[in-house]
């Protein structure tokens, strides 16, 4: 099949934005595969139990790899224990940020916030305006024009993918925010999905940060050294490459402009230390098939549904290798995607390439 190249507005306030709206794919109904109630209930069902012992693990680690960091600060010892320290800080956190978010990591409200708060501020997020946007992620997940948080725009941004392993495109683009933020604006786009009542908290919140890191800044100046950074700030660069690894197999190189979360979202079955750190965020058709579902039962819903979406990818490494041909075919034919195969089990594809922007892949 032939391969036309379209252009893309990714702009939350441009011309794709209203076709998305035209059309009808913005907030339209998903497909989601039947699943009695009573089970989804059960499987709905929050706890604290889980997630006060994995984020006593994430904590306590963090506080001893950073100790042993600091205590070894100018050797060859405190490498690793840095590089560590950083993936539980500039990793380990995006997937906590996420899950409390969505208030389905803890049953206890407070503690999600408390965790949601922290891991916000690790990742440079601001946890009002991320909040908002990712409700709408969820709500237009890969639909152009509508979701702010698509990684992976085509025709992809390879530089920028690449910078992002280390932080440096995110990171630059969060301290901008929080300055324009800390300054009592937003932006254009962050107006489109955040409510005007919400939209003091924002502000508020960005100028508790710019104290938090000015008082960093005033560490470091008085110690005569780069140490106070390396433990608040910089780990969000250095530590970035997991999340960043793991964030682009999510829906890279899939479909677009679609109401299937198994044509545009990618399960990959992963290591239990990705796991741990990621959260189950690798279980990512189920997740957005059913969010509010907690990350620790993500795997028993897996299995009660695998039948009706496409074979998880068996290893990180396996997705990437399927999804890096993908992205560079996508520099020339910005429409290209993969469309993965369904088991005999599952109901067809539901489809709405209804927009000029969606070609099958060959």
């Amino acid at each position: 099949m032939g391969l036309v190249p379209t252009t893309h507005d990714y702009s939350l306030i441009g011309h794709d934005a209203e076709i998305a709206v035209a059309s009808g794919l913005a907030a339209a109904e998903w497909y989601r595969t039947d699943i009695p109630r009573k089970v989804i209930k059960a499987l709905m069902q929050r706890t604290d139990g889980p997630a006060i012992r994995d984020t006593a693990i994430w904590l306590g680690l963090m506080a001893v790899f950073a100790a042993g960091a600091v205590a070894t600060f100018g050797s060859w010892w405190c490498v690793p224990l840095f590089a560590a320290y950083g993936v539980l800080y500039g990793s380990a956190t995006d997937s906590r940020w996420h899950e409390c978010g969505h208030g389905t990591a803890f049953r206890s409200a407070w503690m999600n916030n408390v965790v949601y708060q922290i891991a916000s501020f690790m990742m440079m997020r601001n946890p009002v305006s991320w909040r908002w946007s990712h409700a709408r992620h969820h709500t237009d997940t890969i639909i152009v024009g509508r979701d702010p948080e698509i990684a992976v725009m085509r025709p992809p941004d390879l530089l920028r993918l690449i910078g992002n392993f280390v932080g440096l495109f995110d990171a630059y683009a969060g301290l901008k925010a929080m300055a324009v933020n800390a300054a009592g604006r937003l932006s254009a786009e962050e107006a489109t999905f955040i409510p005007d009542s919400e939209q003091p908290k924002v502000i508020r919140t960005a100028r508790i940060w710019v104290a938090i890191y000015a008082a960093t800044a005033a560490a470091a100046l008085a110690l005569q050294s780069i140490l106070p950074f390396m433990v608040i700030g910089l780990p969000r660069l250095y530590g970035a490459w997991h999340h960043v690894m793991t964030g682009l197999l999510q829906h890279g190189g899939l479909a677009d402009n679609v109401t299937d979360h198994r044509l545009n979202s990618r399960t990959v079955l992963m290591n239990p230390v990705s796991r741990f750190i990621y959260w189950n965020m690798n279980y990512h058709v189920e997740h957005h098939m059913f969010p509010m579902v907690p990350y620790h039962r993500l795997p028993a819903l897996h299995e009660r549904i695998r039948h009706d979406l496409p074979a998880p990818n068996p290893s990180i490494w396996h997705a990437l290798r399927e999804m890096a041909p993908a992205l560079i075919r996508q520099l020339k034919y910005e429409d290209y995607f993969i469309r993965r195969d369904l088991p005999a089990t599952a109901k067809p594809y539901r489809e709405r390439f209804d927009l000029p922007l969606a070609t099958p892949a060959e």
